[in-house]
């Protein structure tokens, strides 16, 4: 009984985008530790994300998966839950949203500069030796071939058949009704829950309602987890932080992959 009183849920923050704010390197072995822990009865994610890159989204998708195999995991929507965000919610056991949050984006993109027109112009030249005949496959300094685009494209669609089956397992959907959701676009959580997207429409509260029960324990105040901040967030932390964490979002994302959840 005394441990029963002592267990509590345990908070964790997911700001930002998966990939830059969101490293799986800080992230992952902290939901492990926290699932090891005997005290921890159950994990929250509070989430507020466009998503990010599509390896670190799968990573932290498969972390909370294993959590949620031997205790209970709700995925709080408190603003955007978007793209590999949503891939990430779907692993918990419920989903709960506040009703204006913006939901799903289920989907997969590759951006990148083609910048051959401007090489041209400023009379700048690239020499390539390689020793694959893709090996210089979607640089930017030329444009790709439709051989290397209808490559891209295959592997885009590989992703984004594993982002669909993991939406179908975790919403327990057939992957044809996943589908027809998964266009890319957004919805408001009020609509992504009659879609089956989301469990519950509610606040921090009423996530937390949820997670005690689901992990039988008494509703209290929950242990807050924290990662430390990024590396550029560190650096560039001040009275401009909020600012200075959007840049640095973004410059990690960037230097994280191409191929994204976003």
């Amino acid at each position: 009984m005394m441990a029963r009183r002592r267990a509590r849920i345990a908070t964790l923050e997911v700001f930002g985008t998966i990939g830059g704010a969101v490293q799986p390197s800080t992230y992952v072995p902290l939901i492990d530790a926290v699932r090891r822990s005997r005290r921890v009865r159950g994990l929250l994610l509070d989430i507020d994300s466009p998503g990010g890159a599509a390896a670190a989204s799968a990573e932290l998708h498969a972390a909370v998966r294993r959590f949620a195999e031997t205790k209970p995991v709700v995925a709080y929507i408190r603003g955007t839950g978007a793209s590999g965000a949503y891939y990430i919610a779907t692993a918990a056991n419920r989903i709960v949203a506040m009703p204006d949050a913006f939901v799903g984006s289920i989907g997969v993109i590759a951006v990148r500069p083609i910048v051959a027109e401007l090489l041209r112009r400023i009379g700048v030249e690239v020499a390539v030796q390689k020793s694959g005949r893709l090996k210089d496959m979607l640089q930017p300094w030329r444009a790709p071939t439709p051989e290397e685009e209808e490559k891209l494209q295959a592997l885009l669609d590989e992703v984004y058949e594993g982002f669909v089956g993991a939406v179908a397992r975790g919403r327990g959907m057939g992957e044809e009704q996943v589908r027809e959701l998964a266009t890319g676009e957004v919805f408001t959580a009020r609509r992504a829950a009659g879609l089956g997207l989301v469990d519950q429409l509610g606040d921090m509260e009423t996530a937390l309602d949820v997670a005690s029960e689901l992990a039988g324990v008494p509703r209290r105040a929950p242990i807050q987890i924290r990662p430390r901040r990024p590396f550029l967030r560190r650096v560039l932390a001040g009275p401009n932080e909020d600012l200075a964490a959007r840049l640095a979002d973004e410059v990690e994302s960037r230097l994280w992959g191409r191929v994204l959840m976003r």
